[in-house]
């Protein structure tokens, strides 16, 4: 069996594979503000693994980026002297916009110590936003993509319940007790109940994910919503489907996002079994991490090509049928929620894809989102 797990959360520089000088310590790097400047450098910048975020500051306890910081278990100080003298960084980085800031900074950090503010913090900001907009617009741009393979299937559920309305509206033509009128109007209304549902379906998956904040997901319900979208794409009448939920499982997240997730590793999996297998989901919640693993029964992937499944625009599909955005996409959604992702195969005996997140220690299950 050959195991790959790349991490996507942030860890120190000289445990990343990706390290281009496993010698060289992590960058230090301090925040000051907690603004929308740094809220954004946060979320773009404790994704890279050679920099260590080691500490933000601001005099607003109620400041975004403050709670952001917790969140990401990055210290917090209210006194910038306290951040510059407690943690030595290398760089610090000032998005508060205060041009008095920068004398302050120059006393108090350390020879070697490098300041980036004024122009040059906010065109770093500029940037981050930059590509924050085309991450969420790959994602977009994949989903509708892989919106044209679920074609078939939804015809196929859609014909079914147009042609009962068909033939019940050709028999209440001639039709002339009125019991059995109620009766075929009944079965009339809810085939057309199967194809709005079908319909609503695929029109909340195909939107653009939801720009509200993150919140709590019920991981299980999900699941169970994937399975649905997923069927369009791919035949599951010939795919066993084992669940093993552990209850009230929930990660902090977009649920938009999560669920484009799922579909595609559902998805994946079945393509791998070539439509004939047995698909295992299981969600796990302990020991301050909630896990999700989904596994197939399939030709599994080669040792050499599992370095670079997560590279964007590789695919081992033939032309036409992916975009190679998948998994990146994937490891991008996961990177943001603070998780990992991992992946163990055996030729010829399938493959298991194994989602890590922190667990949430505010979490509420009764109030998480499907």
């Amino acid at each position: 069996m050959t195991t790959i797990s790349p991490t996507l959360s942030h860890r120190p520089a000289e445990n990343q594979g990706d390290n281009p000088s496993p010698l060289l310590p992590p960058m230090r790097l301090a925040i000051i503000g907690g603004g929308r400047g740094g809220t954004a450098l946060l979320d773009a910048l404790h994704q890279i693994g050679t920099i260590a975020i080691i500490g933000i500051a601001d005099k607003n306890p109620s400041a975004p980026g403050l709670r952001r910081a917790q969140e990401l278990h990055v210290p917090i100080y209210d006194q910038v002297s306290d951040l510059i003298t407690h943690q030595q960084p290398s760089l610090v980085l000032d998005v508060t916009g205060d041009p008095t800031m920068r004398s302050v900074l120059q006393e108090l950090v350390p020879p070697g110590t490098d300041i980036v503010d004024g122009q040059t913090s906010r065109l770093l900001w500029l940037l981050i936003q930059h590509e924050t907009t085309l991450q969420t617009e790959l994602l977009h741009a994949e989903k509708l993509a892989g919106i044209g393979s679920f074609a078939a299937g939804i015809a196929h559920d859609i014909n079914n319940p147009l042609q009962l309305i068909l033939g019940l509206a050709e028999n209440l033509t001639d039709e002339t007790d009125l019991e059995a009128v109620h009766l075929q109007a009944k079965d009339i209304i809810e085939a057309v109940k199967r194809t709005t549902a079908i319909c609503r379906d695929l029109t909340s998956y195909s939107r653009r994910a939801s720009l509200r904040p993150d919140g709590l997901i019920s991981v299980n319900g999900k699941l169970d919503e994937a399975l649905k979208i997923a069927r369009y794409a791919v035949a599951l009448q010939d795919i066993e489907i084992r669940k093993h939920y552990q209850p009230d499982v929930v990660v902090k997240g977009n649920p938009d996002q999560l669920l484009h997730v799922f579909v595609n590793l559902i998805t994946n999996a079945v393509q791998a079994m070539e439509h004939r297998g047995t698909l295992t989901l299981e969600t796990a919640s302990g020991s301050g991490t909630t896990q999700v693993r989904v596994s197939d029964t399939g030709s599994g992937i080669a040792p050499e090509l599992l370095n670079r499944i997560f590279d964007p625009f590789f695919t081992t599909k033939p032309p036409g049928k992916g975009t190679g955005l998948g998994l990146y996409n994937i490891k991008n959604v996961i990177h943001h929620m603070h998780g990992t992702i991992g992946v163990d195969s055996q030729v010829g005996h399938g493959s298991t894809f194994t989602l890590t997140f922190p667990e949430d220690p505010g979490q509420d299950p009764e109030r998480a989102r499907p």
